[in-house]
């Protein structure tokens, strides 16, 4: 099928699928969920694809949700409503990254933010540009219990998951790389070319084995209640909604959390190079 806010291409093994929203920063509308769901059931179908790499055109990976859209069309959503859309086009979206049959590479520069963040890292492996940054900021910007899908401490350990949630703050593509959540940090101008030659160097081993392989390392999370926690998050999410945070910052717009993201972001910078400022003092 035609996409409009997606772009995907085939190099050998390899499908490549681009968030193509670069003037809204690959902003998550309800359309680009729905395609980029229908894309990887696409590449998961096709057994000429053995590898897929998700990234995102432009400056950014993605800002996260596209708040706009929610404003417009969700804002006085029923609890009934807002759960099943949720469940649908998050939790159920983001599993299917998950449990996809194929080893998956998410591509990421600039801001993966929110519901960017929540769709990398669902991804298999991470590999991020020196300008990457990592970030959920929603505690503070929307009053909600973090985003859908709470992976941040199976992936950065509990500790960091906290300090990032806590404070609404960000980390680097430096930081990401030091406790373990992204696999490697390239240059900007490195990063198309250093992806695709692990991408195609993964797409030369049996696909078969590649894909019972992932099935047990993903077990192995299972076991120790991977599935369980998430899903039990995602319910707590939702009571989130309920709360005078959620319900302030849907009363005063929620596309008004962009502009209060960009500024705890400048501040959260500020704080950091003070701290560095003091280290080095």
């Amino acid at each position: 099928m035609p996409y409009t806010t997606i772009e995907t291409e085939q190099r050998d093994a390899v499908r490549r699928i681009w968030l193509a929203r670069e003037g809204a920063r690959n902003a998550q509308s309800q359309l680009m969920l729905d395609e980029l769901d229908h894309a990887l059931a696409d590449a998961a179908q096709d057994d000429s694809v053995r590898v897929v790499v998700i990234g995102g055109r432009g400056a950014h990976f993605s800002a996260g949700h596209d708040l706009k859209e929610a404003q417009e069309k969700r804002a006085n959503f029923t609890v009934e409503e807002r759960w099943a859309y949720e469940s649908r086009r998050y939790f159920d979206y983001c599993m299917r990254i998950w449990d996809f049959p194929k080893p998956t590479i998410a591509q990421v520069q600039g801001a993966c933010v929110s519901g960017g963040f929540m769709i990398a890292n669902m991804c298999d492996m991470v590999i991020a540009s020196e300008s990457a940054y990592f970030s959920d900021p929603v505690g503070h910007t929307l009053g909600a219990a973090a985003t859908e899908v709470l992976i941040h401490p199976w992936v950065m350990g509990v500790r960091k998951a906290k300090e990032m949630l806590f404070t609404g703050g960000r980390i680097d593509a430096a930081e990401a790389l030091r406790i373990g959540m992204v696999n490697r940090v390239v240059p900007d101008d490195e990063l198309l070319s250093q992806t695709d030659a692990l991408a195609m160097r993964i797409a030369q081993a049996p696909p078969f084995g590649l894909h019972l392989i992932k099935r047990s390392l993903n077990r192995s999370l299972d076991a120790q209640g991977l599935r369980t926690a998430l899903s039990a998050h995602f319910d707590t999410h939702q009571l989130s909604h309920l709360g005078e945070g959620f319900q302030r910052a849907r009363d005063a717009g929620l596309a008004k959390a962009i502009v209060k993201n960009v500024a705890s972001t400048a501040i959260d910078t500020q704080v950091k190079g003070g701290r560095d400022h003091g280290a080095q003092a």
